[in-house]
């Protein structure tokens, strides 16, 4: 899941059949600290809401076709939420694990 900002929308005269209805978005993504990474893509609205200024959250490649209402249609960026609030923690609890792998050893 990756974060973007809607910069605009985009009109299809013609489209994969399953797809009609589906709002299309172009999104600029965002890095970890919310400023814009890489270049602008195309994304299906599968919130049906979003709109232009709008934080978003989007998956991608499979998860973003099945994230329509009409599964496993040709898409491969999905928006699939809109963001209210981001709360961003800084500092060093930032850069140390969030889990801990216990691995039990095997006696052969």
């Amino acid at each position: 899941m990756k974060f973007a900002r809607v910069l605009g929308t985009v009109v299809a005269s013609r489209k994969y059949e399953d797809l009609e209805g589906i709002k299309f978005l172009v999104v600029q993504p965002l890095d970890e600290d919310l400023k814009p990474h890489g270049q602008p893509k195309i994304a299906a609205d599968a919130t049906a809401q979003a709109g232009p200024g709008e934080l978003v959250f989007m998956v991608a490649s499979r998860e973003g076709a099945q994230a329509l209402p009409e599964v496993f249609v040709p898409v491969d960026l999905a928006i699939t939420g809109i963001v209210d609030e981001v709360e961003i923690e800084r500092g060093t609890r930032r850069e140390k694990p969030t889990a801990i792998w216990h691995y039990l050893l095997q006696d052969d």
